[in-house]
């Protein structure tokens, strides 16, 4: 099911969708590579991920009618209409990523939200550009609330390459949801500042690029050491990691399994490119047989 008119137009309306088990909210992105254009944004690697783990998956997103979206097709797709979306530049060498933002698509605030009924077992707030309202949360009092929320601290400099900006109320939002997950470059390793977020809500993760990733649980942190894998690309890799540990999290209730489950899907993703890097049949079967060390 597509909730796009059909002249494409994709004008966001109020109805009501069906029971989803994932739902995530952000921008899809114009990823502006070497060989052109490609579709990217937390939205399209978190949604076919979720997919992929075979969850009902749906995305609230804003877009330009010009941008590419049928890679998502299988997803279910509400879309606010957009003169621009949002348009990225990646350069990584799997270790440090320079990235530049040209444009921005519309925000998605409490009014862009239709009426779920009943609330999506997982409703992740994925902001890729400060481009969603926290407040959505408090329309999904029922449903697991996780964020991602790396876009609240991007800004960009007078070139437009993105910058770090501090997360102005985080401590007061962290609380309204139950997991969220970080890299340790969106907060440029300040380990007082991930301290103090980590305090704020139940479950809190830091990611650490190709090294691995830390939990943090009950006054507890674990740190969960990612395979040696072939780097090829890790556009989405967080992503990937995110949504694997939301859903692990969701069915397992154990922060530590979640992880590791999450980190080995991760560390898979980056030995292949871009879109191509959603977790596979078999990687997700192999990762849910493996034990925790």
């Amino acid at each position: 099911m597509q909730l796009t008119v059909a002249d494409d137009k994709r004008a966001l309306q109020p109805t009501r969708l069906p029971a989803l088990d994932y739902l995530v909210i952000g921008h899809v992105t114009a990823d502006l590579t070497s060989l052109g254009v490609r579709l990217g944004g937390t939205a399209a690697f978190s949604g076919l991920t979720a997919q992929a783990l075979g969850l009902k998956t749906g995305i609230i997103t804003a877009c330009s009618p010009e941008l590419d979206i049928s890679l998502v097709n299988p997803l279910i797709k509400y879309i606010k209409n957009s003169s621009k979306s949002t348009t990225f530049e990646n350069i990584s060498n799997g270790v440090h990523r320079v990235q530049h933002l040209y444009h921005r698509a519309e925000p998605l605030t409490k009014d862009d939200i239709p009426q779920f009924d009943p609330d999506p077992d997982i409703v992740h707030l994925g902001p890729v550009a400060n481009e969603v309202d926290w407040e959505i949360l408090s329309r999904f009092p029922h449903s697991l609330k996780c964020l991602t929320p790396q876009g609240w601290m991007r800004g960009t400099d007078p070139d437009q390459k993105v910058v770090y900006q501090h997360w102005e109320g985080f401590e007061n939002i962290l609380p309204q949801a139950d997991v969220a997950v970080i890299s340790h470059e969106d907060v440029r390793m300040e380990e007082s500042l991930i301290e103090e977020m980590a305090s704020a809500i139940p479950v809190f993760v830091v990611t650490e690029n190709f090294r691995g990733a830390r939990v943090y649980w009950h006054n507890d942190v674990r740190f969960i050491k990612a395979p040696e894998v072939k780097y090829e690309d890790d556009t989405g890799a967080g992503d990937i990691f995110a949504t694997a540990f939301f859903y692990r999290y969701l069915f397992t209730k154990a922060p530590w399994e979640a992880g590791r489950f999450a980190v080995t899907l991760a560390s898979c993703s980056v030995t292949r490119q871009h879109l191509n890097s959603i977790p596979t049949a078999d990687e997700i079967l192999q990762a849910k047989m493996q034990l925790i060390g």
